[in-house]
């Protein structure tokens, strides 16, 4: 067992849909997306690729380093500002 600190960096997510860096970022929130392929490779995201993934690819799932507030923000980029409400 080991006593020695490891640095608790935050992932930087990689949106493989961003944008070069000759144009405006094309990510979306702050929040960070953990989805979980299959295999069990993560991919880390911003809310807005988050949800284009998601709803391309079901195979994805949330992984439970995702907090709710971030899978709401997912929701709200997926079905809109109302989040599927139907009132």
């Amino acid at each position: 067992m080991s006593t020695a600190h490891r640095p608790r960096k935050s992932h930087a997510p990689d949106c493989d849909l961003r944008a070069s860096t000759d144009y405006p970022t094309t990510c979306t929130g702050r929040e960070q997306i953990v989805l979980v392929a299959l295999d069990g490779t993560e991919r880390w995201l911003c809310p807005g690729h988050a949800a284009a993934v998601w709803l391309t690819d079901p195979t994805y799932r949330f992984s439970a380093k995702t907090r709710t507030e971030a899978i709401a923000s997912v929701m709200g980029h997926a079905f809109g500002p109302q989040g599927g409400d139907r009132r």
